[in-house]
């Protein structure tokens, strides 16, 4: 038991610049308040008590403003951050490492009995408002961007915004493509980015066009060559910009002002 609030106090410490020290964590964070409550609910709940165990769950809620339901499985190093408004229904699991921020709902879609709230792997962050909604299955890694609404499977890794939330930014093929494109032509992809930044976007989208372009003329210097043809085979160089430039607002030698 001891372990396990060491392991929750580092956990905030890590995660929480606000967070000085352990005594500080331990008596003014809600968020480890209701994890501590809900594990003495939890016992409870596989001791068969039941309804005692939903009755103390109702009394952590009016303390700390965080609803966790007795059944729910939580894994270790779990972090509710400001906390209020977090709702973990009875079906919900929860792997290692996860982070919560306030307003997240862990909820059902069906009355039937079973199998009703979302799974949460290792290493999952879920942002303030967010709602994940049905048995659904949130992969390793993931992150949920606030106010989000899911309601299918989530990949491991990947990142979902929106209502309904829907995955932004490319697959990880994608991202080492345009990051080898960017790299040939001496440019630093700074735009292949998670989040749907317009800059970003269109960065991605020029370097997706380089490389079609240069398929493109592959398969054209291949025909040539099949037809006869000679191709000086060249290499494209990198780019490179005088530090200078930015100082005398041109590219290459500072020039003077033409006479009038």
């Amino acid at each position: 038991m001891l372990t396990r609030l060491r392991e929750d106090i580092r956990c905030v410490q890590a995660r929480d610049p606000a967070a000085r020290h352990a005594f500080d964590v331990l008596t003014t964070y809600p968020g480890v308040h209701a994890l501590l409550w809900h594990r003495f609910n939890a016992c409870l709940w596989r001791w068969r008590l039941r309804w005692l165990a939903k009755l103390l769950s109702l009394v952590s809620r009016w303390l700390t403003g965080i609803e966790i339901h007795p059944g729910a499985q939580i894994g270790r190093r779990f972090f509710i951050d400001h906390g209020m408004g977090v709702v973990i229904g009875e079906t919900a699991d929860i792997g290692d490492d996860v982070t919560l921020y306030h307003g997240v709902t862990l909820g059902g879609t069906s009355w039937q009995a079973g199998k009703r709230h979302p799974t949460l792997g290792n290493d999952v962050v879920v942002g303030a408002g967010a709602k994940l909604l049905g048995p659904i299955r949130v992969g390793d890694g993931a992150r949920i961007g606030s106010n989000a609404v899911v309601l299918k499977d989530v990949p491991e890794g990947a990142t979902m915004v929106g209502i309904p939330a829907r995955q932004v930014g490319g697959r990880p093929a994608e991202g080492d493509r345009r990051a080898e494109v960017a790299r040939r032509i001496g440019f630093d992809a700074y735009g292949t980015t998670e989040m749907p930044d317009p800059v970003a976007q269109a960065v991605n989208a020029i370097l997706d066009h380089i490389h079609v372009t240069d398929r493109r003329l592959e398969e054209l210097c291949s025909a040539v060559r099949e037809l006869g043809g000679r191709m000086e085979e060249t290499r494209v160089p990198d780019l490179e910009i005088d530090e200078s430039s930015v100082d005398s607002g041109c590219f290459g030698e500072e020039r003077e002002p033409p006479e009038r």
